[in-house]
């Protein structure tokens, strides 16, 4: 199984949400993000001798309109819930360690499931803080 690419029931044409489960990593190279999407991750498993040549990136401007957000599990287990762009929950999903889910649009929240678990959290920039960045959708005491 490849990336799973969730869109929204509102508007078909409205990407939400992209899942990469661990075992799904292949040889290939497997973009998870369509190229129009901010944020861009991929995917590979890589064997010993495998390099990438050394290199820099180009000055080029690039606009965003929206923040975008990702998570890769290191260890242990979170649920994972993602809205839809009216709010309401359209997918939900327990991620485990090497999984990785990026949200490109609509809403998502998640509870730990195992003491320790750990994970990298990626998304666009930069950070003005959480009043301007959040908007809390249901009840904001369980947000930390």
């Amino acid at each position: 199984m490849s990336t799973q690419l969730i869109y929204s029931s509102k508007k078909k044409d409205i990407l939400l949400l992209a899942i990469n489960r661990f075992e799904d990593i292949s040889n290939a190279r497997t973009d998870m993000c369509p190229a129009t999407q901010f944020l861009q991750v991929y995917t590979k498993k890589m064997k010993k001798g495998d390099w990438f040549a050394d290199h820099s990136h180009n000055p080029l401007e690039r606009v965003t309109t929206k923040t975008q957000e990702g998570w890769i599990v290191l260890g242990g287990k979170i649920n994972a819930r993602f809205l839809d762009i009216d709010d309401t929950l359209i997918y939900e999903t327990v991620l485990t360690a090497g999984d990785c889910a990026v949200v490109f649009d609509g809403g998502h929240g998640f509870e730990v499931l195992e003491e320790d678990t750990i994970l990298y959290e990626f998304k666009t920039g930069p950070y003005y803080g959480v009043e301007k960045d959040k908007t809390f959708i249901g009840d904001k005491e369980k947000s930390r």
